[in-house]
């Protein structure tokens, strides 16, 4: 399992470790590994863990980014199919925007849609990506596909700003 890094900036080290060692010597018994990921982000000024990681700032992976905008043309469209799994899986997310949510679609539908977000011929290639990326699903049969509902990944979010811009430019 990969590892999230949440870095911790810490403007006035003295006081954090004071009030990390009061906190440590208020708790009964050495605290787990949760407890203690709780302690350190109240010493450091955050009501908890969880509000630490909301307030780091995520990094953004730029090659992947700069990899992905290589496959599209001046106008949006996807030019090529990219060779690494990420980054084919980041090049999907416009294609998922594109999809109507909340709706059931027939695969003539869905053809179409992506016949009009690519430059090449092989919008079979980017359907069954979408499946298989859980940014789409079907019925056993095929006859419909609906959008699967969720947040896009922070990159996916850059690249449609990116794309919206080259395209605006």
């Amino acid at each position: 399992m990969s590892q999230q890094l949440t870095p911790l900036f810490i403007a006035d080290v003295s006081a954090f470790s004071k009030s990390l060692r009061k906190s440590l010597d208020d708790q009964p018994a050495t605290p787990g590994q949760a407890a203690m990921l709780a302690l350190i982000a109240k010493a450091a000024g955050y009501r908890n863990h969880q509000h630490l990681k909301a307030e780091t700032p995520s990094q953004l992976d730029e090659l992947a980014l700069k990899r992905a905008m290589r496959v599209f043309d001046g106008k949006g469209k996807m030019a090529r199919w990219p060779k690494q799994t990420k980054v084919q899986g980041l090049c999907l997310w416009p294609f998922w925007a594109r999809l109507p949510a909340h709706r059931d679609l027939t695969e003539k539908e869905v053809n179409a849609i992506l016949q009009e977000g690519m430059a090449f011929d092989d919008h079979v290639l980017l359907r069954r990506s979408l499946i298989d990326h859980k940014l789409a699903e079907r019925t056993i049969d095929g006859r419909v596909y609906r959008r699967i509902e969720q947040r896009p990944t922070p990159e996916a979010l850059a690249l449609f700003q990116r794309l919206k811009a080259r395209s605006a430019g």
